[in-house]
């Protein structure tokens, strides 16, 4: 009998020992939840230490974006094999704050579906592709949003001789969705508030979305209103199409970067700022050497003659003004991609200064 108790006793020293050594094993892991966009499992992943992000970014001598290549006006491949867009020149914004050139970047293009899973792996620094900043991105995919650089909302678009001008007139109709993006929800969320039924047909990237559109194989479809534009303006007949004036949500726009580097996560939000502030000193790609030399405390700052700026950050004192030097203000931005001399002549409305009625706002450089 004493045999068999000490037998028993071992067995289950054995046990405890095991289950600590394997508690403590999983402990030491410092991991953190990703889904898996293939799988929809979760797999893990390392968050990445403070520091280590712009220390293999200057290690390697250029930064990686994901961007998008079939947007035009914020990401595409123009006939030379370049990429251009407002979402393109904030790509070059960080690079010309981390290297004081503009191109020392690459882009990879990546589908709706798989941006988050590239951030998250490492894949590419950061994210710079008409991507909306929402709580569950933000938390449950840790992320991090920097400044929105555009404000947008979700819209629909019809065919002009359809008759259809609210979201009514859409009963029964065959909506066509890019996988992978907010839209589904939206879309869903709003029919289901006006007990609207409609048929989502979804599709792998925006131009199948628009393929199906134009050859008439679903009646209406739906992304950021932004996107509506961009995508009528190089249409064949732009005028056929109409976009239906109620928006389905609000779509903040703009760079994120993963979880765990707050400087590198800093330094791509004040390199976006710098676009706001300039543009409200008045400082641009074309008259920045005036303010070189000015005596305004709040401009010196600002072009790195007076404080220690970039040094907090990690970087050149002159990381803003190498920005504006290089890319332009948030203005020169916009009106180059999206405003008044091009096909998309897009009104700034919220993404103008507050000081002009808009929204856009830079804390202070100091």
């Amino acid at each position: 009998m004493k045999k068999k108790m000490k037998l028993l006793t071992l067995l289950l020293w054995v046990t405890l020992i095991g289950s600590v050594f394997l508690v403590a094993c999983a402990e030491d892991e410092d991991t953190t939840s990703e889904p898996n966009a293939a799988s929809g499992e979760e797999t893990q992943t390392p968050e990445p230490d403070e520091g280590d992000t712009l220390a293999a970014i200057l290690d390697r001598g250029y930064v990686i974006v994901g961007g998008n290549n079939q947007l035009p006006g914020f990401g595409y491949v123009n006939s030379d094999g370049d990429y251009e867009g407002f979402d393109v020149d904030f790509a070059r914004v960080v690079a010309a704050a981390l290297f004081d050139d503009p191109d020392a970047l690459e882009i990879r293009p990546l589908s709706a579906q798989e941006r988050f899973t590239a951030l998250q792996t490492g894949e590419v620094d950061v994210l710079i592709r008409n991507t909306t900043w929402t709580l569950d991105r933000d938390v449950a995919l840790g992320t991090n949003f920097t400044p929105t650089t555009f404000y947008d909302g979700q819209g629909i678009m019809v065919r002009a001789d359809s008759g259809i001008t609210s979201l009514e007139e859409l009963e029964g109709a065959r909506i066509g969705v890019e996988t992978g993006t907010t839209t589904e929800s939206n879309l869903a969320d709003q029919f289901r508030k006006y007990g609207i039924t409609y048929e989502q047909v979804l599709f792998d990237d925006s131009d199948a979305v628009v393929e199906a559109y134009e050859s008439g194989n679903i009646d209406a479809w739906t992304t950021d209103k932004s996107g509506l534009v961009s995508r009528q303006a190089t249409m064949a007949s732009p005028d056929d199409h109409s976009i239906l004036t109620e928006s389905l949500s609000k779509e903040p726009l703009g760079p994120t970067v993963r979880h765990g580097d707050d400087q590198w996560f800093d330094i791509v939000k004040w390199a976006t700022l710098a676009t706001i502030e300039a543009e409200e000193l008045g400082i641009t790609s074309e008259n920045y050497e005036e303010f070189l030399d000015s005596e305004d405390p709040v401009v010196r700052r600002f072009v790195g003659l007076e404080g220690e700026l970039g040094q907090m950050l990690g970087i050149d004192d002159t990381f803003a003004i190498n920005v504006i030097k290089h890319v332009g203000n948030y203005q020169e931005i916009y009106d180059r991609n999206l405003g008044p001399d091009t096909i998309f002549n897009l009104g700034r409305g919220l993404n103008d200064l507050y000081t002009n009625g808009g929204i856009l706002y830079s804390p202070p450089f100091r």
